[in-house]
């Protein structure tokens, strides 16, 4: 990412700083150790002017200024090193800091990567549940359908069960109707038995066939009703 990429040119950028200021730091010892060496000249100088006398005196004040900026010299130099000392430990602090940081960088960009596929499998997971809570619905509007169907079959079939003991009822008052009337009409005598009635027989059969008619009638759901009491 973005951050990882700059995290390491902070990293590079403080890698080329310490080197330099290694550099600058040897560049200071070459100065000072320039500057202890024109001190110890310019002493000779002076050591040299003073048996000279009267004639090493003119000598002698410029071998002492070259001595003052030489130790001047070496002083300024012994400060910057000690600057560049400071730099330096800043710039190895900066260092391990920016490396410290490099590393959580690349935490947290794996991290972040680990979220996103954790949130691409939750986003799949979201569509494959809504796609079964789609085929749930479906399959109980199927049944929802199935147990009105079942609904409606179970009340025809009641009414249709009802119209039939209706009918059994009529048709059974019918037969005994017939039947008593039958038994007024010839009484049975003991000695000889009496002879069949041709009309009631006619009138019994035509009951039986009126009553399969009427379960027929039944089981196909739409039985009609009889009027069998005249």
């Amino acid at each position: 990412g973005r951050g990882g990429q700059d995290i390491a040119e902070v990293v590079s950028t403080m890698e080329r700083m310490k080197k330099d200021s290694s550099e600058v730091a040897q560049i200071t010892g070459v100065i000072d150790g320039i500057a202890f060496q024109t001190n110890i000249l310019a002493l000779n100088a002076a050591v040299e002017a003073a048996r000279a006398g009267a004639q090493g005196r003119s000598f002698a004040v410029v071998a002492a200024e070259v001595r003052t900026l030489a130790q001047r010299s070496a002083a300024a130099a012994k400060d910057i090193n000690g600057l560049i000392d400071g730099l330096i430990r800043q710039i190895h602090h900066g260092d391990r800091l920016t490396a410290t940081a490099g590393k959580t960088m690349q935490q947290i960009v794996g991290s972040s990567r680990q979220v996103a596929d954790i949130v691409a499998d939750i986003t799949l997971a979201s569509e494959q549940q809504s796609i079964a809570i789609a085929q749930a619905n479906g399959a109980l509007s199927e049944m929802e359908r199935a147990t009105q169907h079942n609904a409606a079959f179970v009340e025809q079939s009641a009414g249709a069960a009802e119209n039939l003991r209706r009918q059994a009822l009529n048709l059974r008052h019918a037969v005994d109707f017939f039947t008593l009337a039958a038994s007024a009409s010839h009484p049975v005598s003991r000695a000889t038995p009496a002879a069949p009635n041709s009309a009631a027989s006619g009138q019994r059969s035509a009951l039986l066939s009126q009553t399969e008619s009427a379960q027929t009638a039944a089981q196909a759901g739409n039985a009609p009703l009889l009027n069998l009491a005249a």
